[in-house]
This record gives structure tokens, C-alpha cells and sequence, in this order.
């Protein structure tokens, strides 16, 4: 039987390069998200064998979209997809259960390469991404703690693509109040007291894009 994938990225022309190169080499797409927040939800209501997701989408990131897919289903193996290169998000991703971190630039030539691998249970990082901080997670050497809880990054996404409060909270499903009581305690966290610069730091984190 093929494996059944999801497909998650918010640019249509990237899904329908994927899907014809996923189905070319024999495996199945069940389905296809163009955020966050709805790969968790077929994730959820489909439960395939395994999810490719785009690390910058709306809504909700690919990192916490995975995060979110293996707490729901944790037998779906996750492949992110991603321009960067830089050490914290790799780690980020090794930390979220990631078991493939696959660079966009090389996704034509390693993507079937990294499914297969993922498949049987190991683990597939790009040839541009750095095998120290691999082994170091691994190893279980000392890590920088997270700073920020997974929604506290969600609720830090949302007010970076320019949601209200209240859009906030509807998105999320929780209280105006609570909503309110996130965005207070990511300021005080990063000791950032404005939106411009807190929208910074989400660029900087990869949240959204600039």
C-alpha cells in the first residue's frame, strides 16, 4: 500500500510541484493544507502516515503545526520544509519530534531521499544543515531552554501577521482576556514592549515572513 502523505505549504504552485513529484515516486497525497492550523486538522481527521510541512505558513508555523500533529497523532512522522539553515531551528525542529528537516533549495533532489528514511524510523537532515547541533541534541548536551511556551509562539505569530486581540482569540478558539494575558507575558518575557518590535523578533525567529 503507498504512504499516505500530507502535503502543507501556503504557496499553491509549491503543493502542486510536490504533489507531482510525490505521486510520480508512488506515494499517495490524502491531502493538502494551505496553514497551520488546517494540516493539524486533517492531520487529525485523516491520520496519514506522514506530514510534509512548510516551516513559514499563516495562521500557524510548520513547527508548531507539527508539535500540534504528533500530541493528536503521534505515530504521523513530520518532514519540515524550509530556507534556513541556522542552528535554532534546526534545534527547534529536532525538539518539536521533527524527523526530517529538508531545505527548499534541495527538496527536488532530497525529499524522496528523506521520506524513505523518515518512513523506516531514522532521521533526515539536509546536506546544508549542520551536524553539530544534530549530535548535540542527541548526545543531550546542555540546550538553550525555550523561552516561549507553543502558544505563546502562536499567540507571538498572530499579532506579527497584524491580528487583533480579538482576531487572536477567535483564531485560537480561547477568551479576548486570555488572549490579552499571552501577548502581556510574551512582552514581559522578551522584555519587548512594542508590536513593531516584537514583529521583528518574530521575522527574526522565522515565524513570518518579512
Amino acid at each position: 500500500m503507498a504512504l499516505q502523505i500530507l502535503l502543507s505549504d501556503d504557496h499553491l504552485i509549491v503543493r502542486q510541484g510536490l504533489k507531482a513529484l510525490l505521486e510520480r515516486e508512488g506515494f499517495q497525497v490524502v491531502a493538502e493544507a494551505a496553514d497551520g492550523h488546517e494540516a493539524v486538522r486533517l492531520a487529525k481527521e485523516l491520520h496519514p502516515d506522514l506530514a510534509i510541512l512548510d516551516l513559514t505558513m499563516p495562521l500557524l508555523n510548520g513547527l508548531d503545526a507539527a508539535r500540534e500533529i504528533l500530541q493528536v497523532s503521534p505515530k504521523i512522522q513530520t518532514i519540515l520544509l524550509t530556507m534556513h539553515t541556522e542552528d535554532h531551528y534546526i534545534l527547534e525542529a529536532l525538539r518539536a519530534g521533527v524527523r526530517g528537516y529538508v531545505l527548499k533549495s534541495r527538496a527536488a533532489s532530497e525529499l524522496i531521499q528523506a521520506i524513505q528514511e523518515v518512513s523506516k524510523g531514522g532521521v533526515y537532515m539536509s546536506s546544508g544543515v549542520s551536524q553539530t547541533v544534530v549530535q548535540a541534541f542527541l548526545a543531550k548536551t546542555q540546550l538553550p531552554p525555550d523561552v516561549l511556551t507553543s502558544r505563546e509562539r502562536q499567540v507571538l505569530q498572530l499579532v506579527a501577521e497584524g491580528k487583533t486581540t480579538k482576531e487572536i482569540a477567535v483564531v485560537l478558539g480561547i477568551s479576548v482576556k486570555t488572549a490579552e494575558s499571552h501577548r502581556t507575558r510574551i512582552m514581559s518575557k522578551l522584555g519587548i514592549h512594542e508590536t513593531a518590535n516584537l514583529v521583528r523578533y518574530a521575522i527574526r525567529q522565522g515565524l513570518v515572513q518579512p
